[in-house]
């Protein structure tokens, strides 16, 4: 395939991380503070934060800009997607590339960000992919165009996949506004399109197969069982509005089960031992799913991270469990995006780790 162009995280304590990422002058300060509530035997430390980043017209704060979501490769290095232009005007100045951040996590300042940038500026972008981290996936879209796009992330690059401007005039866009992807066990790509209200599958090429209607759809999990969930602002026009929200399973034979409705989920990730982790945005909170939860009746929610101080999260990722990332000391942790103080311009992303493979250690906070 070518190239195509396109216009497009209550532990209330400070807490001790010395990061190192080949830079001196790159490593986090020693002293950060993440308040939040977690089960005994989990701990959170701050893995990526800024400094001198935030509005021309407001105090300079802690964080990075904006980050709606998040991946991980299979050897734990960590991609961010900056947030775009959806709800407010102008253009050039939200176009922005992807973070790639190196095992060890990093601090940035917007003298030495761009070291960290990766693959070229693109507009409302988004990261996904496959579980093993082998697949890494964005999507951009433009809003005035009407048109999305959907990218395979390959070395430093991207490469096209779906979507882009129809080759005939008289046919529809495939992607309009692509934001959360997954891919399941036969490589095949789900793709969430909020604006058409639809999730896409794909095959490998990127040609569409069939597709799940569903209200606003936004974040897409597949778990071992190779089922897919969905996570759907539904009534929600904005991230930021109250919902109710939905999360949705869907079968590998297409069946689909509308799981809970109310909390928003921003981030939508499948843990060990099988358990589907939510963020809630609005609720201040990460819950789990238990397996049984496929069908309403048996649908539970297992508490795990309590967010305090205006804090909240947003998007969330495990890190694979495999050899390169057992020896960095990260195989199996949750990454998470998280809004400090309700200061929705800068954000820090949050290592949690502990025993996510012993689901009755989460019921406890």
């Amino acid at each position: 395939m070518t190239d195509r162009p396109f216009r497009p995280f209550r532990v209330a304590a400070w807490l001790a991380l010395a990061v190192t990422v080949g830079l001196a002058e790159l490593a986090v300060p020693p002293l950060v503070r993440a308040e939040i509530e977690l089960p005994p035997g989990f701990q959170a430390r701050v893995y990526v934060t800024g400094e001198g980043f935030g509005p021309p017209d407001s105090p300079r704060g802690r964080g990075i800009p904006t980050t709606t979501t998040l991946t991980v490769d299979h050897t734990g290095a960590l991609y961010l997607a900056r947030a775009g232009r959806r709800y407010s005007g102008g253009e050039f100045e939200y176009l922005s590339c992807l973070y790639r951040i190196p095992v060890g996590g990093a601090r940035l300042t917007p003298a030495t960000e761009a070291r960290f940038f990766h693959g070229p500026p693109l507009i409302n972008a988004q990261v996904g992919g496959a579980r093993d981290g082998h697949t890494l996936l964005v999507t951009t879209f433009d809003r005035d165009r009407h048109v999305g796009v959907l990218y395979r992330l390959d070395g430093g690059g991207t490469r096209f996949l779906a979507g882009g401007t129809p080759g005939e005039p008289t046919l529809p866009p495939l992607l309009v506004q692509p934001e959360g992807t997954a891919v399941n066990a036969a490589g095949h790509v789900y793709v969430a399109d909020r604006d058409r209200g639809l999730v896409i599958r794909l095959d490998a090429s990127g040609q569409a197969l069939d597709n799940v209607r569903v209200l606003r759809p936004r974040v897409l999990a597949i778990d071992e069982g190779d089922n897919l969930w969905i996570g759907a602002d539904g009534n929600a026009e904005a991230p930021w509005q109250a919902g109710p929200g939905e999360i949705w399973h869907v079968s590998p034979s297409g069946e689909r089960r509308l799981v809970l409705e109310g909390p928003l989920a921003q981030g939508l990730a499948v843990g060990p031992a099988g358990l589907v982790y939510v963020a809630d945005r609005q609720g201040g909170e990460i819950f789990a799913l238990t397996a049984d939860s496929a069908t309403p009746a048996a649908a539970g929610r297992v508490g795990f991270a309590r967010f305090t101080d205006g804090d909240a999260p947003r998007g969330i990722a495990f890190v694979p469990d495999n050899a390169e990332t057992r020896a960095a000391g990260l195989a199996g942790s949750l990454f998470v995006v998280v809004i400090r103080s309700g200061v929705f311009g800068l954000n820090e992303i949050v290592r949690i780790s502990g025993p996510f493979n012993d689901p009755t250690r989460l019921r406890a906070r």
